[in-house]
């Protein structure tokens, strides 16, 4: 286990389980994080989801002001099509 995760065991139809284990590490890996996205956005609320949503929208523009992108290069950027 890695950091703060559990294993649990699902049932899943046999042929879903034969891909799964006919797949390489790396697939599994991919999988496995699908599954856990699901499984956790299927458990959360409409506005827990808006809020998450909101608040990685914050960090990506934090992060774009942090390298330099400024209002004015944005909308030059949007404008470029035109």
């Amino acid at each position: 286990m890695i950091n703060n995760q559990a294993e649990i065991q699902i049932k899943v139809p046999l042929d879903v389980a034969k891909t799964y284990w006919n797949a390489t590490e790396e697939e599994r890996i991919k999988i496995e994080a699908k599954i856990a996205f699901y499984l956790k956005s299927s458990t959360l609320s409409r506005q827990e989801l808006l809020n998450q949503l909101y608040k990685t929208i914050d960090t990506i523009g934090q992060k774009a002001q942090e390298r330099g992108l400024t209002p004015e290069i944005l909308e030059s950027l949007l404008n470029e099509d035109e």
